[in-house]
């Protein structure tokens, strides 16, 4: 009998869940987040493996959600410097790359970046001849100053032949330079790709660290796992697989929580509001999947377009600050983060914070202390932080009607049971590590997302060769050929096209292939 064991790495706390080969939750914890992460994951695992009571060798797979990719690129630190080759000579040289970065994060970046000939039309015809020779000599001259390489190519999606040349050449030649292509990592617009393909070559390094750290955390506790990353679509991937695409991990930790939260509940189509210590995502479940955004989402100031689950992020937790009075009042964004259990009012400490207020009004009963703060500051502050997350609710709806409402993270239990805008609000039992729950819940997913010129071709042919693809990518990441199902199709007629043009969208899931080896596993 095989359990699993997932572990969400959050702003204030890292929890840990052992759940059952029937899904039941057998133990879990929940561990304030150390300065360096790793003693947080590895004292969350040790103790929830030592709360579980299990023999250690009968949990056979380990997932980790985590925010060090996300963390790397909004704090600027710890990252790749990374040379960038654009394929696209002469149609692409009225906008340099990178031309829309924070200076600061392209300082952290980019070494130097070359334009070459070569690219393809939307339907796969050469615009010109790619230039391997100036690839060769642009790569010979910094490959000594950069630790990581980024290929984009103009409609790459549609026809990687060029960005694949550039990595066998690569290869052949500098075979421990990590190489990013763009058709791995976004879709269709040439800026927002690239943007993302030099996020990702930038944290290749963070990534392995967190990898290794992982590793670590797991074989001190004694296990012989399996080990995987969540991504931010809800699915996993092996530790290998990640070490070539880390930027999907972005925003793994709110995905983690929807699908943990329609796990608990039962419910496949809500909004979830998961309340942290820190701040408060609100997304959408559909199908019992985490609503992807439609927009180019940015990610540490830098427009991209790889898929990210559609959120709103609120500064409001558990540990924020509140301060002002009366209708000055505010909560957040400013948090006490992990320190809530020692400097928060309801702890013995001095902060007046969301908890306390919450405590005061009678909404909750967290902590061991009299939060001592006047009933009028705390009312008022406690209404602005429950209309700060029905506004959010309202922004996140697509109709004015009533939504079931599934609310998860140690926060939640710091709202009221009813809110403006729904129609039930759901707490499930475990709700407080839905996170770490969703994690050990995920599946494997692979997709396609490409344009095709329909003009010549039978539809069901092209759908099924979209299916082909996404089902190779999803076998690629770990999943078993045998139970994988489609989840989304999507065609989007381009007008402004020829050739009847389309661009078609497909996912598969599936679960976990038996015998899947991570990478040092």
């Amino acid at each position: 009998m095989t359990y699993r064991l997932g572990i969400d790495v959050g702003g204030t706390n890292t929890d840990a869940v052992i759940l059952s080969p029937d899904g039941r939750v057998v133990a879990k914890v929940k561990r304030p987040v150390t300065e360096d992460v790793v003693t947080s994951i590895r004292t969350a695992v040790m103790d929830v493996v030592a709360a579980s009571g299990l023999d250690a060798s009968v949990i056979r797979h380990a997932m980790l959600g985590t925010t060090q990719v996300t963390n790397a690129i909004i704090e600027r630190r710890r990252l790749n410097r990374v040379g960038l080759v654009r394929i696209g000579a002469p149609a692409t040289l009225a906008i340099p790359p990178l031309t829309s970065w924070p200076v600061d994060l392209r300082r952290a970046v980019e070494h130097a970046s070359v334009v070459v000939r070569g690219g393809f039309e939307f339907d796969g015809r050469p615009i010109a001849p790619l230039d391997l020779v100036a690839v060769a000599d642009f790569v010979d001259r910094v490959r000594g100053e950069i630790s990581a390489l980024a290929v984009s190519s103009v409609f790459s999606p549609v026809n990687a032949e060029h960005e694949l040349a550039v990595r066998d050449l690569v290869a052949r030649h500098w075979p421990d330079l990590p190489v990013s292509l763009s058709h791995e990592i976004g879709s269709i617009g040439l800026l927002e790709r690239e943007n993302a393909t030099m996020l990702n070559a930038a944290v290749h390094d963070v990534a392995l660290r967190a990898a290794g750290a992982f590793r670590d955390a797991v074989a001190q506790a004694g296990l012989q796992a399996e080990l995987f990353l969540t991504q931010n679509d809800g699915t996993l991937m092996t530790l290998d697989y990640a070490m070539h695409y880390p930027i999907l991990t972005v925003a793994c930790g709110p995905t983690n929580s929807m699908r943990g939260a329609t796990y608990l509940s039962g419910v496949t189509e809500a909004v979830v509001v998961d309340v942290g210590g820190t701040s408060t995502d609100i997304g959408v479940i559909r199908n019992g999947f985490p609503r992807e955004s439609a927009m180019a989402v940015e990610v540490g100031g830098v427009r991209t377009n790889f898929r990210m689950p559609d959120l709103i992020s609120l500064g409001l937790g558990g540990g924020s600050l509140v301060t002002g009075e009366g209708e000055a009042v505010h909560v957040g964004p400013q948090s006490l983060g992990y320190r809530l259990v020692s400097e928060g009012r309801s702890f013995g400490g001095p902060v007046l914070t969301f908890t306390d207020v919450a405590n005061a009004v009678g909404a909750a009963r967290i902590g061991h202390r009299d939060p001592d703060v006047a009933l009028d500051l705390a009312r008022a502050a406690y209404r602005r932080a429950v209309a700060m997350v029905e506004e959010g609710v309202d922004r996140i709806k697509t109709s004015a009607h009533e939504v079931p409402l599934v609310a998860v993270g140690g926060g939640s239990a710091l709202l009221p049971d009813r809110l403006a805008g729904v129609s039930e609000v759901v707490r499930p039992d475990h709700y407080d590590v839905a996170n770490a729950i969703g994690a050990a819940i995920a599946q494997v997913s692979g997709r396609t997302d490409r344009v095709y010129a329909l003009e010549g071709r039978r539809r069901e042919d092209v759908l099924a060769e979209a299916q082909s693809l996404a089902e190779a990518d999803a076998v690629r990441a770990g999943a078993d050929p045998r139970r994988l199902e489609v989840v989304q199709v999507e065609e989007i007629p381009l007008a402004y096209m020829p050739g009847n043009a389309t661009r078609v969208r497909v996912v598969v899931v599936g679960p976990l292939a038996s015998g899947v080896v991570a990478a040092g596993g």
